[in-house]
């Protein structure tokens, strides 16, 4: 279990690190991702974004 913890902790760390990189190369802004206001606050879903790295991410393990 914390060992799970352990790991989530990291990945959200590293995709909060990388996220001005990825927005500068085009992620975040691609047609699926969704961006709004409500509220008063602005919402963003990057629905696109999540399924083309969880697609890089899944080819890049079948790889190793």
């Amino acid at each position: 279990m914390i060992r799970w913890f352990l790991v989530v902790f990291l990945a959200l760390m590293l995709i909060s690190w990388l996220t001005p990189l990825l927005q500068r190369l085009g992620f975040g802004k691609l047609p699926g991702d969704l961006r709004f206001r409500l509220f008063g606050r602005e919402w963003f879903v990057p629905l696109a974004s999540t399924l083309l790295l969880s697609m890089l991410a899944a080819g890049i393990a079948r790889l190793i």
